[in-house]
């Protein structure tokens, strides 16, 4: 994400325009040709954070090779439906015209061969083989979409009808299949990692997802620069930090003077100014505003505040192109901003997203609209702090004291709203490599460690995450969370170390992150990948990956089936690339060679 080519063409991590304002963050469904397929039960977004949660767990297979029953379905919340592509993915930009006020920003700058065995749920975090005569049959999810089209925070009627059937879903993946060797992997992919547009040097990390032995490396411990695949490690300690349920609060208090509210950031980049915004079931200003009213029960308003406070330090990160905020693949980073900065709430393929120059004072200015106040007086200043009456009851100001008889005092709540659950903005993040929302989450880890919610505190605390999950820490040097930066070097070991540790069940929180990841030719940034050439397109809804792009750069790095159904971790990356869609082409030839062959 975050690239500019030498004709001026804009590329990045990116997905279609979304229809209606919302984004395609849907999840494949597989289901298998020729036989039905009992589909799991699926349960309404209230219980187990409103999508799927993914347990792909790995528990150790006693000697002897032992029958393994075959898979059935498994009990599993939701998955997110994926929107109907638009009929021309892509195009120009939006028009960067904002609300009366303000403009866009200016250019600126595992070890051990212990034997085991996959048990794969039946999930959309695992697009599985299914390969018959007739093909592969792909089914959109049904009626998911209207549940994550609701308030969050929405309790369940008592006289609810039952939940709808669900549509098929994903079968489970066959654990019985052959491993494959390393010397097939070898001889199967070895030719294709010298492809010319893939550049001199390609470093590679290939692991088996049930025992975790490698089964090819090329400079695996290589550090290298990462792109959008850094936000795999993002996924991963937020979630770990934070857990999937965590959620961002936005909160409106009493000012210092009579009349005056303040906008309290905490840091949800999916808030929305009302009912069309870029995030499904995000946070509402308009809701948000109707709490104050009532509140200040009839007392207007005469003054919004914004209150950043939040977070530290620089607003832009070390690293980035000098084009990044100008082209539209990231807005300044505040604790405070509605549709990640973006001054309509559209996600484009190409060419990015024109942003608010400066975010914050952007949703101060619509927060104000909503309460009927001149969006001219909207400024900036740090929330007063409420006293407890009852702790410290001679330093409670009181309403005449303040001036206005009956005014809350400086300092109260006056009403909040809350994100989705954080598992739907990893979602989110993932899918459409949305670089704020990587920011943002990475300051939640930094938040959650006591460090400075920072570029530098986020990228310490993450590290340090990491080597409490027990993986190589040493293989990352971070500069920021989203990829944008060039001073990033992950090694590809590290990225499949990610994901084996995800997909053993040892740590049930990180399986969510597989949920956000991209299909091939389904979904995010994957959606218009492995079309050409032809044979590439085998890979399609096998391959789930996270992409990195960025000018002489291209990576991808996820999971995906092999012929024998036996699930492959990987990761795949180049840092001295040629022209951009050839080199991309040239890591799908890759993956699609890892899928259709038994490797053995």
């Amino acid at each position: 994400m975050g690239r500019q080519d030498s004709q001026n063409t804009p590329e990045y991590d990116g997905v279609s325009e979304p229809e209606n304002g919302h984004p395609p963050v849907g999840r494949a469904s597989v289901p298998p040709t020729g036989s039905p397929v009992t589909p799991p039960a699926v349960r309404p977004p209230s219980t187990t954070y409103g999508r799927a949660s993914v347990p792909l767990n790995v528990a150790h297979q006693q000697p002897q090779a032992a029958q393994v029953p075959p898979p059935g379905p498994a009990s599993a919340p939701p998955v997110q439906p994926a929107a109907d592509p638009p009929g021309q993915p892509g195009g120009p930009p939006p028009s960067p015209a904002g609300p009366a006020g303000e403009v866009p920003a200016a250019a600126e700058p595992g070890t051990g061969k212990s034997r085991r065995t996959v048990v794969l749920s039946v999930l959309a975090a695992l697009v599985l083989v299914v390969v018959a005569a007739a093909g592969v049959l792909v089914v959109r999810p049904g009626p998911v979409d209207g549940w994550l089209a609701a308030d969050p925070t929405a309790s369940p009627s008592a006289s609810a009808t039952p939940d709808p059937t669900p549509t098929p879903v994903l079968v489970a993946a066959d654990v019985s299949g052959a491993m494959p060797t390393a010397a097939g992997v070898q001889a199967a992919i070895a030719p294709l990692l010298k492809a010319g547009p893939l550049g001199p040097r390609v470093n590679v990390s290939i692991v088996d997802a049930a025992t975790g032995d490698s089964l090819f490396a090329q400079n695996a411990d290589t550090m290298t620069t990462p792109a959008s695949t850094t936000k795999l490690l993002t996924a991963a300690t937020v979630l770990a930090a934070r857990g999937p349920a965590y959620r961002l609060a936005t909160r409106a208090v009493a000012g210092a003077r009579p009349g005056e509210v303040v906008l309290v950031g905490g840091g949800d980049p999916t808030l929305s100014v009302g009912a069309k915004g870029q995030f499904p079931g995000a946070a509402r200003l308009d809701k948000l505003a109707a709490q104050v009213k009532k509140a200040l029960d009839g007392q207007q308003p005469t003054k919004i505040l914004v209150d950043t406070s939040l977070y530290q330090g620089p607003l832009t990160g070390a690293g980035w192109d000098g084009n990044t905020i100008g082209g539209g693949q990231v807005a300044k980073i505040q604790s405070l901003m509605t549709n990640a900065g973006r001054i309509e709430p559209v996600h484009n393929e190409f060419g990015g997203d024109p942003r608010f120059a400066d975010p914050a004072l952007a949703a101060g200015r619509a927060f104000a609209k909503q309460l009927g106040v001149a969006t001219g007086s909207v400024g900036k200043q740090t929330a007063p702090v409420a006293v407890d009456p009852a702790a410290a009851p001679s330093a409670a100001p009181s309403a005449t004291a303040s001036g206005a008889a009956g005014a809350p005092a400086p300092g109260t709540e006056l009403g909040r709203v809350e994100s989705p659950p954080l598992v739907h903005v990893v979602d989110w993040m993932l899918e459409q490599s949305d670089n704020v929302l990587a920011e943002a989450l990475a300051r939640q880890v930094a938040l959650a460690a006591g460090k400075a919610p920072s570029f530098s505190g986020a990228a310490e605390a993450m590290i340090a995450k990491l080597g409490e999950l027990g993986l190589p820490a040493s293989g990352a040097s971070l500069a920021d969370a989203s990829g944008l930066s060039r001073r990033n070097k992950i090694s590809p070991k590290l990225l499949t170390d990610v994901l084996t540790l995800a997909a053993g069940g040892t740590r049930p929180e990180l399986t969510a992150m597989f949920g956000g990841l991209p299909v091939a030719g389904w979904s995010g940034t994957l959606r218009n990948r492995f079309v050409t050439p032809s044979p590439n397109r085998i890979g399609q809804g096998l391959v789930r990956a996270k992409t990195g792009t960025l000018t002489g750069v291209n990576a991808i790095s996820g999971q995906l089936v092999t012929a024998d159904g036996r699930l492959l971790v990987f990761a795949i990356m180049a840092d001295a690339t040629g022209e951009s869609v050839a080199a991309r082409q040239a890591l799908d030839k890759i993956a699609a060679k890892l899928v259709t062959c038994g490797c053995t």
